[in-house]
């Protein structure tokens, strides 16, 4: 008897298994979406929360989009809309494409929901359009009228006394699958034109309402919702985008969705209007994420572009004449744009053509024809480099409200002090780094930020070096002054010596024939490649705290007596790198033995014919006191690079003890030699 007592509840517990899905109402789909929702939210690949490219000229929310269960409850957050099919986003498919539907010639998207004509609400649904006939809700009156635009009637008594575009609570119930009780509703708020109190509770809520569906919502209303009213209701996109609607009097408005969980029913389901199609991006232009590139694209003009998730555009390498002030118009969100190497023109860039961007940082308008700054610039910006232009003025409205500025490139221009303003630099608060090179300054401009950190003034003809130049810039710390015409009397004594961060100055290729004095006393790297220097005057280093590190004195014209024992005086404790190649020296120059941390060294293309033991390397006596003290010193020599090639050196003359500090002799570079 057991066995077929068994048997029995076996094929019962199959049976109910087969039925409860069915009978269970929502709740277990709801469990088991839910599950999936959760599994896929935590195990999604990377590249899940890409952006893929667009498609059918519809522009895609840039927020995540939730989706939402039958009753409301926040199931999962996706960061992309294809994240809702079955595949997640990636590059290579567009948005939509599994299970997208069309419409009357519209592409619709999975999960959208729109209404053909009055009284109907059409839902794609994995490819399948499911729709669905709105019922209306009996009346109890002698005479009914339907209103203009709507599709169920009313009484006629009360229609001439309401709006044609407002229906009642109740016929609400009716579209929504739900018959609810007006208590279950939250008003937030009501036009100010309805007449009397009852017709405020008759007002539709999208036109003054917003609808939110309580715990206890689905219980009462699971009955009533059919299969279809459940996909339409849970399909509906919530998007951050504005959402149109229609006011008393006709006109149209925008009521932002500021709650994701708010859910809006239209008045009369206008059909939806079809958003403004942009023409295509030209050929030559890429998109990916948040950036558009047309670099050499051959474009004549901005492209018409309209989305407000953009931040980067670059269109080098065009010929772009002119900018509108309505060009970003559509992409008011815009943090970097590069318009370099174009032919733009102060006249053709509209006095607010970049008024819009309240985000811009970055502005690159490098080799294009501007002989001014562009006006109106955002506040915002914070690196503007206009290199390579005609520039030929900056009056003392030419940089305001750039107080945010840290960097400006002006190189390549016209520049000069006669017609740059002594107060063009007095907005820039906060810049730290200038380059004005190339242009056709004399003398340092007046005027720099106290902000100021770097300073770049290459390729000038600056001839002077004034005490007050750098009076105001304390925290200055490095200046390029390369390529210019500098002497060394040139250069006042109080001009930079009291400076307390200026750490590298660069004076190469200008007309110094000594290494200048009054030097700064912070000063770590010392620059002086290309001169005509000839000496280095004793104890000039003597004053700097904590010592020269670098000093590359490179192609000049130094010989033997231009170096005296106390040259490096000063520097013996800190000089990390010596470069002194290329120049006159018949001998090594005294006083490189005493360089404790010095690393590099070069000594190559010079006249040099020997390398006494004691030049480079500390000399080792048989006296035991003094060997242990030169073992001792010699275990502390940080030389790892030794350049000697292009010199008179006969090496199989060198000592052995010449290079005895040197840790690997692979380090020292002795070939090619010259020969006479």
């Amino acid at each position: 008897m057991q066995a077929p007592s068994l048997l029995c509840y076996l094929l019962l517990v199959s049976l109910c298994s087969e039925l409860c899905p069915a009978a269970g109402g929502a709740g277990g789909m709801h469990r088991r979406r839910r599950r999936m929702v959760q599994h896929r939210a935590l195990g999604r690949s990377p590249r899940a929360g890409h952006r893929a490219p667009r498609a059918a000229g519809m522009a895609l929310p840039g927020r995540s989009i939730p989706l939402i269960n039958i009753d409301d409850s926040l199931m999962g957050v996706f960061d992309s809309l294809v994240g809702l099919g079955e595949h997640e986003s990636t590059y290579s498919v567009l948005p939509g494409k599994k299970g997208q539907c069309t419409a009357n010639g519209m592409i619709m998207f999975d999960k959208a929901v729109w209404s053909p004509k009055p009284c109907v609400t059409c839902l794609c649904s994995k490819g399948e359009v499911i729709c669905d006939t709105a019922m209306c809700h009996p009346l109890k009156c002698p005479q009914t009228i339907i209103p203009a635009g709507e599709c169920c009637p009313v009484c006629s008594e009360t229609a001439s006394s309401l709006d044609s575009s407002i229906i009642s609570l109740d016929d609400i119930s009716e579209m929504s699958g739900d018959s609810q009780d007006p208590k279950d509703l939250d008003i937030t708020s009501v036009l100010p034109s309805a007449p009397t109190q009852r017709e405020k509770h008759e007002l539709l809520p999208t036109e003054v309402t917003v609808i939110r569906h309580k715990e206890g919502h689905k219980k009462r209303g699971k009955k009533r919702r059919g299969k279809k009213d459940r996909q339409r209701h849970k399909g509906r996109r919530r998007e951050k985008l504005p959402v149109p609607r229609t006011g008393a009097a006709g006109d149209e408005q925008y009521e932002s969705d500021e709650d994701d969980d708010a859910f809006r029913i239209p008045s009369h389901f206008p059909i939806p209007v079809p958003p403004i199609e942009f023409p295509p991006l030209p050929s030559g232009c890429s998109t990916s994420d948040t950036t558009v590139s047309c670099i050499n694209a051959k474009l004549t003009q901005i492209p018409p572009i309209s989305d407000p998730d953009l931040t980067s555009l670059d269109l080098t390498g065009n010929s772009i004449t002119a900018i509108s002030d309505e060009a970003f118009n559509g992409i008011p969100n815009l943090e970097w744009i590069d318009l370099s190497k174009n032919n733009i023109t102060s006249p053709g860039i509209g006095p607010k053509a970049f008024k819009i961007l309240k985000k811009l940082k970055r502005l690159y308008l490098d080799g294009n024809m501007l002989v001014l700054i562009p006006s109106e610039l955002p506040s915002t910006l914070e690196e503007i480099k206009i290199n390579d232009n005609q520039l030929h003025a900056i009056d003392e409205d030419g940089l305001k409200d750039l107080k945010n500025l840290v960097t400006l490139e002006l190189e390549g221009n016209k520049l000069s002090e006669a017609n740059v303003s002594p107060l063009a630099f007095y907005p820039l608060k906060s810049l730290s780094y200038l380059r004005l090179g190339r242009n056709k300054f004399r003398i340092i401009p007046q005027g720099l930020p106290a902000t100021l950190e770097e300073l770049y003034l290459e390729h000038n003809q600056i001839e002077e070096v004034s005490e007050i130049c750098f009076n105001h810039t304390r925290n200055i710390n490095i200046i390029g002054l390369k390529h210019n015409k500098l002497e060394e009397h040139r250069i006042a004594p109080l001009a930079w010596i009291n400076q307390e961060n200026l750490e590298s100055i660069d004076l190469s290729y200008n007309k110094l024939y000594h290494v200048p004095s009054y030097l700064p006393k912070s000063l770590l790297h010392l620059v002086l490649i290309g001169n005509q220097i000839e000496r280095i005057p004793g104890y000039v280093f003597g004053h700097m705290r904590p010592g020269l590190e670098y000093l590359y004195l490179s192609f000049n014209k130094l010989t033997d007596d231009g170096i005296d024992p106390v040259s490096f005086f000063g520097a013996y404790h800190s000089l990390r790198e010596l470069f002194l190649d290329h120049n006159e020296l018949k001998a090594v120059p005294f006083g490189i033995d005493e360089m404790r941390k010095l690393r590099f060294l070069r000594l190559n293309n010079n006249k040099i014919r020997t390398v006494p033991p004691e030049r480079i390397c500390r000399t080792q006596t048989n006296h035991e006191d003094e060997h242990d003290h030169s073992e001792e010193e010699n275990e502390d020599s940080h030389l790892e690079h030794v350049h000697l090639e292009n010199n008179y050196i006969n090496t199989r003359q060198l000592s052995p003890h010449s290079f005895s500090c040197i840790r690997s002799y692979c380090s020292v570079v002795l070939k090619p030699q010259k020969t006479k």
